[in-house]
């Protein structure tokens, strides 16, 4: 059911605090969430908008290196599959993908095209930088200019270090954002001293998951914990891709697992 705010807070105010003036704040509250709902309604992702982008920046990210390998390709078909594309829907995934692997290719435009179809739902981003690191990761430690693209896209998505160091983590990976980084900017990934991401034989690192310090509080822990599941829970996700929800909930489980790790750990409920 479509509530209006406006009415129903401009009613509320009416009615418990007996006044023309909390009907109107009442009303003016209201009329500021319906704004925004209807802002995020206009702002959300465009059924089938992330294809193209989204395909030709995967060919991108696997022909950086200077050769595209059949993991990478394997990816590719795997998610096309997962994605459920019908036959046009694939053509223009293929198409795409081979555009990117283009060396003349420039991926500015793939990734504003993400930017765009994202809009304000930033958790929208975090399955689309999700897909990314799959192809990132095809082949064990990423080279310099694979991170460099995937780094341009999370900048693009506002997506900060740190929690592109958390996704990582969720897949096993242990990488510093500073590293090898300084003064190069997110479009050059070269650089002396840079540091791949390596596999992490533990499995992931819980607290680098929720995206605080070992030498974090408890409640620091709590906080940082509802912040993620609020943030990254399913059901905030609305019309996403099939895949992209799985996705999604697989982030949720593995910010469950790491608190319910810190919490054994630490002895607090």
């Amino acid at each position: 059911m479509n509530i209006s705010w406006t009415l129903l807070l401009a009613f509320l105010g009416l009615v418990f605090g007996h006044s023309g003036a909390a009907m109107v704040v009442g009303g003016v509250l209201g009329f500021v969430i319906d704004s925004m709902r209807q802002s995020q309604r206009r702002r959300a992702p465009a059924a089938g908008g992330y294809i193209g982008p989204l395909f030709a920046l995967l060919g991108a990210v696997a022909k950086s290196d200077g050769r595209v390998s059949e993991a990478e390709i394997a990816i590719a078909e795997r998610l096309m599959s997962r994605m459920g594309l019908d036959p046009e829907q694939r053509q223009q995934a293929i198409g795409a993908f081979n555009a990117g692997k283009q060396p003349e290719f420039d991926v500015t435009p793939a990734i504003d095209g993400l930017r765009q179809w994202v809009g304000v739902r930033r958790d929208h981003a975090f399955p689309v930088l999700d897909v990314v690191i799959d192809t990132v990761l095809a082949e064990g430690n990423p080279p310099p200019e694979k991170m460099a693209i995937l780094r341009q896209l999370a900048f693009a998505l506002r997506v900060s270090d740190m929690e592109l160091m958390a996704l990582m983590a969720m897949k096993g990976y242990a990488w510093n954002a500073g590293a090898g980084y300084r003064g190069q900017g997110y479009g050059n990934g070269h650089g002396g001293g840079y540091v791949p991401p390596q596999r992490n034989a533990s499995g992931p690192d819980p607290y680098t998951v929720l995206g605080i310090e070992r030498s974090a509080d408890d409640r620091a822990v709590k906080r940082a914990y509802r912040k993620l599941i609020s943030e990254h829970h399913p059901d905030r996700l609305g019309d996403l891709p099939e895949d992209m929800r799985k996705r999604a909930e697989a982030r949720a489980s593995e910010i469950n697992a790491a608190y319910e790790r810190i919490k054994a750990e630490r002895g607090f409920k």
